[in-house]
């Protein structure tokens, strides 16, 4: 079996253990943001599990690092993925964690091809702002002139930063929480465009079935108008030739000889 047939076959087949931690990894970085008050020891066990999801994507890469025939072609062309597993390790904040976890995700998620435009939009709509929720809540809670203080604000300011409406009754004040508004912002101006195009790109190809449709049809109805007239021609044609074969009573009479 060749080098990039076990690639692909080792990334279809750990596809969904990654999405699955994937989801650990979201309740292990939700939790200790809702219940702030909850005892030491389930903070620290949601820290255990985000630093193992982040191992075992980490383990992911160098597993398909390793199966590449053209390794350095691979670097090249995963880089996002390279910076996504070295991140944790140049400053290990839990929001970088998040970040290089989505990251990951997101890059493993546009492999499958099953995935469709549709369902990858909504389902990036969904956690940019439930994970945006949680950062800017995380960032915003604790700060002296932060006017986000629960999970309803978080969500709120969410969904009206990624719809870029901005009402500007909650809105960050500290330096990372304008981080995060700045690319929630981008983030929803970019999922509005693909979704934009995609709507377009959909009604272009009906217009174009249509098209090619009223085209084969008008080109059926020329190619019988075409027929018609070459049996109408031939039709004539035989007629003409057969006529002089068989000739009127009268004229027989006319040319008898007389006696």
């Amino acid at each position: 079996m060749k080098e990039p047939s076990r690639r692909l076959l080792w990334e279809r087949r750990s596809q969904t253990p990654l999405l699955v931690l994937a989801v650990a990894f979201a309740v292990a970085y939700a939790v200790p943001i809702v219940a702030p008050d909850a005892s030491a020891r389930v903070h620290g066990a949601c820290t255990a599990v985000e630093w193992v999801v982040w191992g075992a994507f980490a383990a992911d890469y160098l597993v398909r690092l390793a199966l590449s025939e053209e390794r350095g072609r691979f670097v090249r062309t995963h880089w996002l993925d390279l910076a996504a597993v070295v991140l944790p390790l140049v400053q290990p904040l839990r929001l970088l964690r998040l970040v290089a976890t989505l990251l990951l995700v997101g890059r493993r998620a546009r492999m499958a091809p099953q995935i469709q435009l549709t369902t990858y939009v909504a389902g990036s709509v969904v956690g940019l702002m439930m994970f945006g929720s949680l950062a800017v809540l995380s960032v915003e809670r604790d700060a002296p002139d932060g006017n986000i203080k629960n999970l309803g604000d978080a969500v709120w300011w969410s969904f009206t930063t990624m719809t870029t409406v901005g009402y500007g009754d909650h809105s960050p004040t500290t330096g990372l929480g304008r981080v995060l508004a700045v690319g929630l912002m981008l983030s929803g101006i970019a999922l509005l465009g693909v979704v934009t195009a995609n709507i377009a790109a959909w009604f272009i190809s009906r217009f174009e079935r249509d098209d090619q449709a009223e085209r084969l049809q008008l080109a059926a109805i020329l190619e019988l108008q075409a027929e018609v007239r070459a049996l109408r021609g031939e039709v004539a044609r035989l007629g003409g030739t057969a006529a002089p074969a068989t000739a009127p009573p009268a004229q027989r009479g006319a040319t008898a000889p007389t006696p």
